[in-house]
């Protein structure tokens, strides 16, 4: 079993967010499969289950807060009695510039408090996919403003357009060929 985790944060008025863009993938891979996200209370996230080439796959969506998602990653890490490196991490990164994908295993939190979270609870050797959303709007924006920020429409257009790169890059890490590395 493979865990593919977006982080973000629950309520609504979140959910254009640059830091919901881990849920926004996980929204358009679950229509994609064809499945529906359920709420599990034991879990404080939101899951659907699917399959991808044979392996079954959980799609996680937390419905803790940002800052607090390694309490979610735990539990089911626990309770499916997986190892870290079943899980593949979707998040937003301030550090890279809008419509970049960069792909590794394990590293620092540098300075996302929901890496460091899940580091925190998991350790350092989860896959991570980081998804870009460095503009220059950026400059002159506080960086918790800038997160919390909708999406304009050029920059959800952006996103929405590495949506096949990001399935891509999906498919890779359940068929084990993940590696790290950079999209643009």
């Amino acid at each position: 079993m493979k865990v593919i985790f977006g982080i973000g944060n629950p309520e609504k008025r979140y959910a254009e967010t640059r830091h919901n863009i881990g849920f926004m993938v996980l929204n358009t891979l679950a229509s994609q499969l064809g499945v529906s996200f359920k709420r599990c209370e034991k879990f404080h996230a939101d899951i659907a289950q699917a399959t991808i080439d044979g392996e079954k796959i959980l799609l996680v969506k937390p419905t803790t807060y940002y800052n607090l998602v390694g309490q979610s990653a735990r539990a089911i890490l626990d309770f499916y009695k997986l190892a870290s490196v079943d899980f593949l991490v979707i998040h937003d990164d301030l550090n890279l510039p809008i419509g970049t994908l960069r792909t590794r295993i394990g590293g620092s939190d540098g300075g996302n408090n929901g890496i460091k979270s899940l580091n925190a609870h998991l350790g350092v050797k989860t896959a991570r996919l980081r998804v870009g959303t460095w503009t220059d709007q950026q400059r002159s924006t506080d960086k918790a403003n800038f997160v919390l920020d909708t999406l304009n429409s050029e920059e959800r257009s952006t996103i929405e357009d590495l949506q096949a790169q990001i399935r891509e890059i999906i498919d890779h890490f359940v068929d084990g060929s993940f590696q790290a590395t950079t999209y643009k």
